[in-house]
């Protein structure tokens, strides 16, 4: 096999191929409400998460910790998100601000509108399959 057949049937080529299209077309679709796609994860991550800290943030969606201060920041500064001592003092949580609250409500319906478009153009059999082998490959 040649080396460039081999690069095109790499299998982390394909995936970061695959998530930058992704990203790009949730970050299109998430744009004229001034977020990321990341930043999105964050904001669910902290509602469905009350109390979690960095890390435990980081870990869920899987994002690094400079990455996820660095939204947190911009969060913060657009006043969607605030920081506060947890209750035993030694750490910080970060909790939805009411603006957040409603952002990410309507967020939420443009990622599932976003979700049904992106499944209806693979049958649901190839959809499980994607999932099952991502899931375990982000293992």
């Amino acid at each position: 096999m040649s080396l460039p057949e081999d690069l095109s049937n790499c299998l982390v080529l394909n995936t970061v191929a695959a998530a930058r299209a992704l990203v790009r077309r949730y970050d299109a679709k998430l744009k004229p409400f001034g977020v990321t796609v990341q930043q999105f994860s964050l904001l669910a991550a902290i509602r469905y998460n009350p109390g979690a800290t960095v890390g435990v943030l980081s870990s869920r969606i899987h994002l690094d910790r400079t990455s996820l201060i660095r939204n947190l920041d911009r969060l913060e500064g657009k006043g969607l998100v605030r920081r506060t001592d947890s209750p035993g003092g030694n750490t910080r949580i970060s909790e939805l601000t009411e603006e957040g609250r409603v952002l990410l409500d309507r967020l939420i319906v443009e990622w599932q509108v976003a979700q049904a478009a992106l499944k209806g153009g693979s049958p649901p059999e190839e959809t499980e399959t994607y999932l099952k082998i991502s899931r375990r490959f982000s293992r």
